[in-house]
Protein backbone atom coordinates (compact mmCIF):
# COMPACT_ATOMS: atom_id res chain seq x y z
CA UNK A 1 0.00 0.00 0.00
CA UNK A 2 1.38 3.22 -1.13
CA UNK A 3 0.51 6.64 0.61
CA UNK A 4 -1.36 7.57 -2.75
CA UNK A 5 -3.32 4.34 -2.25
CA UNK A 6 -7.30 4.86 -1.74
CA UNK A 7 -8.52 3.57 1.68
CA UNK A 8 -12.30 2.27 2.11
CA UNK A 9 -14.41 4.84 4.16
CA UNK A 10 -17.15 3.07 6.45
CA UNK A 11 -19.86 4.76 7.31
CA UNK A 12 -19.64 5.48 10.10
CA UNK A 13 -16.11 7.17 9.56
CA UNK A 14 -18.11 8.98 6.74
CA UNK A 15 -20.24 10.50 9.27
CA UNK A 16 -17.34 11.11 11.72
CA UNK A 17 -15.72 13.26 8.93
CA UNK A 18 -19.05 14.89 8.29
CA UNK A 19 -19.33 15.78 12.12
CA UNK A 20 -16.13 17.31 11.75
CA UNK A 21 -16.05 19.09 8.58
CA UNK A 22 -19.73 20.68 9.11
CA UNK A 23 -18.63 23.09 12.15
CA UNK A 24 -15.59 24.41 10.08
CA UNK A 25 -18.01 26.75 7.80
CA UNK A 26 -20.99 26.83 10.27
CA UNK A 27 -18.77 28.57 12.37
CA UNK A 28 -17.15 31.10 10.17
CA UNK A 29 -20.59 31.94 9.24
CA UNK A 30 -21.65 32.47 12.50
CA UNK A 31 -18.70 34.45 13.68
CA UNK A 32 -18.72 36.49 10.35
CA UNK A 33 -22.74 37.50 11.10
CA UNK A 34 -22.79 37.77 14.98
CA UNK A 35 -19.13 38.71 16.63
CA UNK A 36 -20.56 39.06 19.83
CA UNK A 37 -21.66 35.68 19.85
CA UNK A 38 -18.45 34.16 21.48
CA UNK A 39 -17.35 37.93 23.29
CA UNK A 40 -21.17 39.14 24.48
CA UNK A 41 -22.17 42.26 24.18
CA UNK A 42 -20.03 45.43 23.09
CA UNK A 43 -17.39 43.17 21.80
CA UNK A 44 -17.98 43.57 18.35
CA UNK A 45 -14.87 45.49 16.93
CA UNK A 46 -12.34 43.51 18.59
CA UNK A 47 -14.26 40.08 17.85
CA UNK A 48 -14.54 40.91 14.18
CA UNK A 49 -11.01 40.67 13.26
CA UNK A 50 -10.87 37.77 15.04
CA UNK A 51 -13.63 36.31 13.32
CA UNK A 52 -12.07 36.87 9.58
CA UNK A 53 -8.89 34.69 11.45
CA UNK A 54 -11.15 31.79 12.66
CA UNK A 55 -12.89 31.99 9.21
CA UNK A 56 -9.68 32.09 7.33
CA UNK A 57 -8.36 28.80 9.59
CA UNK A 58 -11.68 26.98 9.22
CA UNK A 59 -12.70 27.03 5.57
CA UNK A 60 -9.03 26.12 4.90
CA UNK A 61 -9.12 22.98 6.61
CA UNK A 62 -12.81 22.47 6.05
CA UNK A 63 -11.68 22.57 2.08
CA UNK A 64 -8.78 20.33 3.01
CA UNK A 65 -11.05 18.21 4.50
CA UNK A 66 -13.32 17.61 1.77
CA UNK A 67 -10.35 17.25 -0.79
CA UNK A 68 -8.90 14.29 1.25
CA UNK A 69 -12.28 12.57 1.90
CA UNK A 70 -12.51 12.53 -1.46
CA UNK A 71 -9.45 11.32 -2.40
CA UNK A 72 -9.77 8.81 0.22
CA UNK A 73 -6.38 9.66 1.48
CA UNK A 74 -5.57 8.11 4.97
CA UNK A 75 -2.56 10.22 6.09
CA UNK A 76 -4.10 13.54 4.46
CA UNK A 77 -7.19 12.80 6.45
CA UNK A 78 -5.43 11.85 9.90
CA UNK A 79 -3.66 15.33 9.56
CA UNK A 80 -6.20 17.28 8.80
CA UNK A 81 -8.23 15.80 11.75
CA UNK A 82 -5.07 15.69 14.12
CA UNK A 83 -5.44 19.70 13.03
CA UNK A 84 -8.85 20.09 13.78
CA UNK A 85 -8.77 18.09 17.10
CA UNK A 86 -5.78 20.54 17.94
CA UNK A 87 -7.72 23.53 17.05
CA UNK A 88 -10.96 22.43 19.21
CA UNK A 89 -8.49 21.80 21.93
CA UNK A 90 -7.79 25.40 22.03
CA UNK A 91 -11.70 26.66 20.96
CA UNK A 92 -13.36 25.05 23.90
CA UNK A 93 -10.91 27.08 26.72
CA UNK A 94 -11.15 30.18 24.68
CA UNK A 95 -15.23 30.40 24.73
CA UNK A 96 -15.16 29.74 28.44
CA UNK A 97 -12.88 32.47 28.95
CA UNK A 98 -14.28 35.38 26.53
CA UNK A 99 -18.05 34.34 26.53
CA UNK A 100 -19.74 35.50 29.66
CA UNK A 101 -23.31 33.30 28.33
CA UNK A 102 -21.91 30.25 27.49
CA UNK A 103 -23.39 27.04 29.14
CA UNK A 104 -20.04 25.42 30.20
CA UNK A 105 -21.82 21.87 30.71
CA UNK A 106 -23.27 22.12 27.40
CA UNK A 107 -20.26 23.17 25.41
CA UNK A 108 -18.31 21.00 27.10
CA UNK A 109 -20.27 18.09 26.28
CA UNK A 110 -20.42 19.18 22.50
CA UNK A 111 -16.53 19.34 22.07
CA UNK A 112 -16.06 16.18 23.92
CA UNK A 113 -19.03 13.79 22.11
CA UNK A 114 -19.44 15.82 19.04
CA UNK A 115 -15.30 16.27 18.61
CA UNK A 116 -13.04 15.01 20.75
CA UNK A 117 -14.14 11.06 21.11
CA UNK A 118 -14.97 10.96 17.03
CA UNK A 119 -12.05 12.66 16.56
CA UNK A 120 -9.94 9.77 18.25
CA UNK A 121 -11.95 6.79 16.60
CA UNK A 122 -11.26 8.14 13.34
CA UNK A 123 -7.56 8.58 14.06
CA UNK A 124 -7.23 5.43 15.48
CA UNK A 125 -8.66 3.79 12.16
CA UNK A 126 -6.94 6.06 9.81
CA UNK A 127 -3.46 4.92 11.75
CA UNK A 128 -4.59 1.45 11.12
CA UNK A 129 -4.84 2.52 7.57
CA UNK A 130 -1.51 3.79 6.51
CA UNK A 131 1.32 2.09 5.31
CA UNK A 132 4.22 1.11 7.83
CA UNK A 133 6.83 1.83 5.16
CA UNK A 134 8.47 -1.89 5.39
CA UNK A 135 5.45 -3.09 2.68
Amino acid sequence: MTTTARIDLPWWLTIIIIIETLPMFLGPYVALTNPEFTGGAGAQEVNYLAALIYTARNLAVGMALIVAFALRSAPMLFILIFVRLVTDAIDLPTFFAFSETINMVRVTAIFVFLYYIPAFIALRYLWKQMPTGSE
